[in-house]
């Protein structure tokens, strides 16, 4: 699945047209939930209607880096916002955690947690005891997110550090969508922790491919397709785990962002809400005219790249069409955003 198609200059790429969907041949989605299902307590609208829809189809898994809650929480949040979710369904950082935790120190090891419940709990299931002091001589400190955090437990996992011991992160996602708006993520206390050791962590969670491996081998799928709001740690993660990727525009990035997107973050699709799983998606064509400048279309929106500046040559009826036409025509340069002027009718519609 990619984002556009190459036409020749001949093509008429106002006539081409894309019937499939991003659902197509998919036979797992994997949702993350932060800025894609909720924000806060609360559905994010649309999502949990477009997410039964596509449970006709396709088996539905979770994936979070939140580890300040278990599975089984996260499951009863999701299943009352309306969705149908076991715990099983819902694939945690912290699970990956303590795989890799698994790999560094022996079973039964002492292990420091710094984080919530859902940390606690599964070091408790991997068959570790956990700790909050370093004066019980842990085997290794495990980090995760969770709002009681503060610096005594910061500080405690310093004091464990210092002697050499392993370190796993279950992510380092700077931030956090809250109902209130963008919050600071266990990234920015994992950063606190490194200024004082000097060291850096294992990590587990998005973007590192293996909570994506996790969740893959869980479901047994073949044709998996994730669904994240972030391009630092979801795009980037699905990436490196080699599976197709939507940026549904509903968390923490927009259109100014996925613009700008490194190669390494960027998405197969770009939809503006969960609605859009089930809907075409255009197809982008690009043109080559005899003065060298690129066109790109995406339905009725089209963009040219000429130079070192980008154009809006038709807006079309849909703002996001006109977002992956002018993507494409970034992206597809083989250069930074930078290197470009950038009309701001491209990304200011937010």
């Amino acid at each position: 699945m990619a984002l556009f198609r190459k036409k020749s200059q001949q093509t008429n790429p106002a006539m081409s047209a894309d019937t499939s969907t991003p659902l197509d041949g998919v036979d797992l989605i994997l949702a993350d939930l932060d800025g894609v299902v909720y924000k806060g307590p609360g559905a994010i609208p649309f999502a949990i209607d477009s997410l039964n829809a596509a449970a006709a189809t396709a088996r539905l898994g979770y994936i979070t880096n939140n580890a300040s809650r278990t599975a089984a929480s996260v499951a009863e949040h999701l299943s009352g916002l309306g969705l149908t979710v076991a715990p099983e369904d819902v694939v945690t950082s912290p699970q990956a955690a303590v795989l890799l935790l698994a790999d560094l120190v022996p079973a039964g090891s002492t292990v420091l947690v710094v984080g919530g419940e859902g940390l606690i709990d599964e070091v408790v299931k991997a068959g570790f005891v956990p700790t909050d002091s370093a004066e019980e001589s842990p085997a290794a400190v495990i980090q995760g997110f969770a709002p009681s955090v503060g610096w005594e437990q910061l500080a405690e996992a310093s004091f464990a550090l210092h002697t050499g011991i392993p370190w796993v992160a279950t992510n380092t996602d700077w931030t956090i969508p809250v109902a209130r708006g963008t919050a600071p993520g266990n990234g920015t206390l994992v950063s606190a922790v490194h200024t004082a050791v000097g060291k850096l962590p294992v990590v587990a969670g998005k973007p590192e491919a293996a909570i994506f491996e996790v969740a893959v081998d869980r479901f047994g799928a073949s044709t998996p397709l994730f669904i994240g709001d972030r391009l630092d740690t979801d795009i980037l993660g699905a990436n490196r785990a080699k599976i197709p990727s939507v940026l549904v525009l509903t968390g923490i990035d927009g259109p100014k962002q996925v613009l700008a997107a490194e190669e390494e973050q960027r998405p197969t699709f770009i939809l503006g809400d969960l609605r859009e799983l089930a809907l075409p998606y255009p197809a982008i064509t690009e043109t080559t005219d005899a003065d060298g400048s690129v066109l790109v279309t995406a339905r009725g929106a089209s963009v040219r790249r000429r130079g070192n500046t980008i154009t809006v040559e038709t807006a079309g009826d849909d703002n996001l069409d006109l977002l992956r036409a002018g993507c494409a025509a970034i992206w597809n340069s083989g250069r930074k955003i930078y290197a470009f002027d950038v009309p701001a009718e491209l990304y200011s519609w937010v």
